[in-house]
């Protein structure tokens, strides 16, 4: 514990040396920082994905610091400083987990995240709704999974996971419907109907919806770039190649891909 927090005190006055010295650094803003921060988290997320543990470590450090430097320009605006954002945190972690740090008893994971949301509504005096702390500049499948979730911990929920594909089928129905129609505004909605009812269902059973789809964009990614390295080692581009070439590479990509597995 020593040594972790003589690293930390070592971070925050590098910072300051940073901040008084560095033309980049004492430059900065909340706004200038803002946009690098969600790419780290970004890197953050495609390092987790890609179970790499050096980058993990190395990308956890820069969001450290993007944590650290934001005390800091709050520090300097007189608003709050390191301390007193530890502190908050301290606080809401104590007040969320009575099961814990009181004597409230809970049966399970699922009555833990229920009495979260109940007490983040609790701690905000009321007045806020359960879904009034999903930030609206989430992606969109992200989005739609804490949509769910959040409303999950209130009750509003599927009685049995297996209920939800009947929704599932009825809004692929209309989506079919719609786009034999070739009415493009009413396709759009029932596709957003159908793909909200889709990550409904992948919540339900247990499966990360983000997660699935940015794993299966890799995979299609890495068995491109081979159909690619095929063309040019037959001396083409990947365009001059028919349907019937591609596919039959894709193949090829696809057995490597178990082999290696």
């Amino acid at each position: 514990m020593n040594e972790t927090l003589k690293s930390f005190e070592q971070l925050l006055e590098i910072l300051n040396q940073l901040r008084q010295k560095c033309p980049w650094d004492r430059k900065q803003t909340f706004d200038s920082l803002r946009i690098l921060t969600i790419e780290e988290v970004y890197e953050l997320s495609d390092a987790i994905l890609d179970r790499d543990w050096n980058k993990i470590k190395k990308e956890l450090g820069d969001l450290l610091l993007h944590v650290v430097f934001y005390a800091k320009m709050a520090e300097e605006k007189g608003k709050f400083d390191i301390n007193d954002v530890i502190k908050a945190l301290n606080e809401k972690l104590i007040y969320r987990h009575p099961h814990v740090f009181g004597g409230q008893q809970v049966n399970g994971e699922q009555e833990v995240l229920e009495n979260w949301e109940k007490l983040k509504i609790k701690e905000k005096g009321g007045n806020k709704g359960v879904l009034d702390g999903v930030p609206h500049s989430l992606p969109a499948l992200v989005k739609a999974y804490r949509i769910q979730e959040k409303v999950s911990h209130v009750g509003f929920d599927w009685e049995k996971a297996e209920d939800v594909w009947s929704k599932v089928h009825e809004e692929l129905a209309e989506l079919e419907h719609e786009i034999r129609t070739d009415d493009k505004h009413r396709a759009e909605q029932e596709l957003g109907d159908y793909l909200f009812a889709l990550i409904n269902a992948a919540r339900l059973y247990g499966l990360n919806p983000e997660d699935a789809l940015e794993k299966t964009n890799k995979k299609f990614i890495n068995r491109f770039k081979y159909i690619e390295e095929k063309a040019r080692q037959m001396g083409k581009q990947v365009d001059e190649l028919t349907i019937r070439e591609m596919d039959s590479l894709w193949e090829e990509a696809k057995k490597l891909e178990n082999t290696q597995s």
